[in-house]
């Protein structure tokens, strides 16, 4: 069954930034779809902030098993309503893959109910991303380590909650750590985070950085039917109880009044 992902990007420092426009001239957007388009079990298209509904309608996210996100120069532009759609989405079991500084996204801040602050600095130093969980199946062809010249530093602590899975671990040349991929379940719904990407050095052409989220992709993908029932929070009537009960004392609702929420 064909993966049908959306890669959603910013797109402002394509446009404001020439060294980025010099390194993804198409936008990092197209980049990464392209690398998710060279598998034969994905179909990737783009979307991005200047779209109408920033190309997340309700329409669009109901066809989609996995959402990439790279956000970074104007998180709050994304308006509260599509925010909405994303989570509910990832709820009933959309896969969500958030890159870099999507850390800062309000669809990730809401999904991990934390800050997601940590430690940075663009230097522009070397970046050492060690695979610490070899079997999981992001990390599959992946080696025990790989090299980035050149990256922007993350550094902990990183204030999200703690994950199911750890799957890589890096290390800056000016000494710092971070847990660059990490992995979450929210509803039905599979989430990964992935570090690298920052848009002045040409990360997501890398073969090993597009192998990983070839793979994160595939692994976030969910599929069983969306569970819408994941909303539902139903007032059972004493008649359709599993087992014969009789009902006493006084209630706040009436039969098949809704509760509050």
């Amino acid at each position: 069954m064909t993966i049908r992902a959306v890669v959603w990007g910013e797109n402002i420092h394509e446009h404001t930034n020439a060294v980025v426009r010099g390194i993804y001239p198409d936008g990092m957007h197209s980049t990464i779809a392209a690398a998710l388009n060279a598998q034969d079990d994905i179909e990737a298209t783009t979307a991005t902030l200047q779209e109408p509904e920033h190309g997340l309608s309700g329409e669009r996210l109901a066809a989609t098993d996995v959402l990439l996100w790279w956000g970074h120069k104007d998180h709050g532009a994304v308006s509260d309503e599509a925010v909405e759609r994303v989570v509910r989405r990832v709820w009933e079991g959309m896969g969500l893959v958030v890159l870099h500084s999507g850390h800062f996204s309000k669809p990730f801040k809401r999904l991990m109910g934390t800050p997601c602050a940590l430690k940075w600095r663009e230097a522009g130093e070397r970046e050492r991303i060690w695979t610490v969980n070899p079997g999981h199946p992001i990390a599959e062809g992946i080696p025990e380590n790989f090299v980035l010249d050149n990256e922007e530093m993350y550094g902990e602590f990183f204030s999200v909650p703690e994950p199911l899975e750890t799957v890589f671990i890096s290390w800056f040349a000016g000494g710092e750590v971070f847990r660059s991929g990490m992995t979450w379940r929210r509803g039905a719904g599979n989430i990964f985070y992935f570090r690298p990407g920052h848009e002045t050095y040409p990360t997501y052409h890398d073969a090993t950085v597009q192998r990983i989220i070839q793979n994160a992709v595939k692994w976030a993908y969910n599929p069983r039917p969306a569970f819408a029932g994941v909303h539902e929070a139903p007032n059972v009537p004493v008649e359709r109880a599993l087992e014969p009960i009789t009902e006493c004392g006084p209630k706040l609702h009436e039969a098949g009044e809704e509760g509050y929420k």
